[in-house]
Order: C-alpha cells, then structure tokens, then sequence
C-alpha cells in the first residue's frame, strides 16, 4: 500500500514534495539547479556566498556580491514560478546587504546558519519573508526562538534542523563528531519538537520542522514524516544531477569518493567542515599552502592570521574543476553516489521510495 506524501507549508507557501535543496556554497547550487528543483515540487535553494567577480570584489565586495547575487535570482525566477529560497551564512559581513537584496529581488524565504541567527529578524523585518533558522539541538532552537521571541515579538517560520552528517560547516564539536550516533536525527527530532512546542503556543501555529544530514533515500524522508518532521532538507544528492551549476570534475569527485575519503577538516570559518579528501587537503596537511593575504574580509570569524588557508577562494577553484587547488565539502553519504540524473529523475525516485517505505 502507498501513502499520500504530505506536502510541505511555511507561510503561505506550498510545495507538493517535502523536499528544501540544501544551499550549497560556494556556486555549487545557483539558478540551474535551484529554479530544476522547484519546478519539480520542491523548494530550490541559492547560496549567496562566494557571487561576483573575484578581481572586482577586491575593491567593491559587497556591490559586487549583491550585484551577482541579484543577476542569479533573476536567472532562477526566469526559469521558474515555484518557491526559491536563499541562504545566506550568519558569519558572513554582508550578510546583511546579502538580505536586503534577496528581498529587494521578490525573495520570501531566508535560511541561515553557520551560527545562531539570534539578530535575523533584525536583519528581515518584513514579516512577508518567512525565516528558517538552521539549528543542530532542541537547546540551540529553544535559544534561537527565546530570543526571537524577547527581542522582536515574532517566531521562526520554519526550523531546520542539521545533524552531524551533513556536508560543509558543522554545529558540532570535533568531539562530538566522533560519535554522530549520539546526535543522529532521529534523536533530534524529538527533542526540537519538545522545544518548539511553547512557542507554537504561545504564537498559535505551527513551526514546521526540516530536518537535514544524512538524509539519503525516500526511506531515510518517510521514517522521519512519520516521526513529525514536516520535510527534509537534501544537498548531497544535488550534486549528482545535470542541473547542478558546477564544473563536471566537481561532481567527478563525488561518484569517485570512497567512504574513507570523507573526512572532518578544521574550517577558518571555526568550525568543523566535512569535505572529500584531494590533492587540495593532502598540500594542506604537509604544509604546502602559501599564506594567504585576505583582500575581502568576507566572513567575520575568519582569524586571517591565523587561518592556513582561504575556503572562499578553494571553494571556488573547485566549484570551476580546479580540484589540486579546491576544497570540496560534501556529505556523509557522498561516496554512495554513482550516477549523475537529472533533478525531475531524482525528485521522482524519491517520492517512488517515500509512498513505498
């Protein structure tokens, strides 16, 4: 027997599959693959970190950031009248420009992470823009939301929630990531449900939860919508689709991957960053990087003296196939994929899984 999959509602936006497409960074998800996955029921999801001209931006970083980030919403809703969302890194220092833009663009759904986003109903005022927190803890929610609350007058519209498998920056310690098993989703999900519920009280409806890291098949989406979750949010899987906007040896990369090739790096952001081990970590390691000199000033954690490399500028060289120079974050369960399809192939595999589990 099948089940009718539930759609997935924040605000007044509905989308028939309970799929967010994780924001991917640096130019790994932009209009191709956003505005395919929206048109295929989901919601698409542009990264704003890492847009514009690396050259320019040394003497205009934030026009020229918001100027490239405007030109590829523009792209995704000339492809697309499904939902496209942004995310937009809480420790980056035009995080606030970066808003202000995606707004200024139609833009209505904000995701942001990579630290507690306690000042982004500062940063979005206008109550139309639903704003989606990404948290890894009922206690990290229950700080976020508090704060909301006391602060603004006003509560998350959605939360995501990212557990330890996840690709990119982590909430996690390095400690912690040693044993993801203590924090796996199906254990954070009940906690974070636990946490919201006074403030669906208090503010009379639902705080839909996503839950993201490690979400790999329908069956991994299903186990945790009959949990409570009211959908999941996937990134790893994106990567292996034609839409996806980067250059073909990033995905190489992925399809090649071993599981002992995915490896926890230490990112000058300060947090821990899963990424696919290459010849771009094993330089790091043996101490073959040249200093950098940072003309952006692009994250505001960044300790430049300190840090032993750029991840804006080794995300970028990846995301355009130069991978002896590129850092490629992914997944826990990047090295299962082994085939590149199309995002409409992928979307209907999932779904073909959820009402089979």
């Amino acid at each position: 027997m099948t089940i009718k999959i539930p759609s997935l509602t924040i605000g007044d936006i509905t989308v028939p599959i309970p799929i967010i497409q994780g924001g991917m960074g640096v130019r790994v998800s932009l209009s191709g693959l956003s505005s395919a996955v929206a048109n295929a029921g989901g919601i698409g999801t542009i990264a704003a970190v890492g847009l514009g001209d690396v050259i320019t931006a040394k003497s205009d970083f934030e026009k020229v950031c918001s100027d490239a980030l405007a030109l590829e919403l523009r792209k995704a809703k000339s492809l697309t009248d499904g939902p496209i969302a942004v995310n937009i890194l809480g420790v980056l220092s035009n995080a606030k420009d970066l808003i202000r833009t995606s707004i200024r663009e139609g833009i209505r759904l904000i995701v942001s992470g990579a630290s507690l986003p306690l000042r982004l109903p500062e940063l979005s005022p206008d109550e139309g823009v639903y704003l989606l927190p990404i948290v890894s803890s009922g206690r990290a929610a229950d700080i976020v939301l508090r704060t909301w609350d006391k602060r603004y007058g006003r509560t998350a519209d959605a939360l995501i929630v990212e557990g330890p498998l996840a690709g990119g920056h982590l909430g996690f310690s390095m400690e912690q990531l040693k044993t993801p098993e203590k924090y796996s989703l199906d254990l954070l999900l009940p906690e974070v449900l636990e946490a919201i519920k006074p403030f669906e009280d208090k503010f009379g409806r639902k705080i839909p939860v996503i839950m993201a890291g490690g979400v790999y098949t329908g069956a991994d989406i299903a186990r945790l919508l009959r949990a409570g979750a009211s959908g999941v949010q996937m990134a790893t899987r994106f990567v292996a689709t034609h839409e996806c906007d980067v250059d073909p040896e990033f995905k190489r990369a992925f399809l090649e991957a071993k599981e002992e090739d995915i490896v926890l790096i230490k990112s000058p952001v300060g947090l821990p960053g899963r990424a696919i081990r290459n010849q771009f970590l094993e330089n790091l390691e043996s101490g073959r990087i040249d200093k950098i000199r940072c003309p952006y000033r692009c994250l505001s954690t960044c300790e430049v003296a300190t840090a032993k490399y750029c991840i804006a500028l080794a995300l970028i060289n990846s995301s355009v196939g130069d991978m002896e120079k590129g850092l490629v974050f992914c997944g826990q369960n990047a090295y299962r994929v082994d085939k590149i399809v199309s995002v409409k192939e992928l979307m209907a595999e999932l779904v073909a899984e959820i009402e089979a589990a």
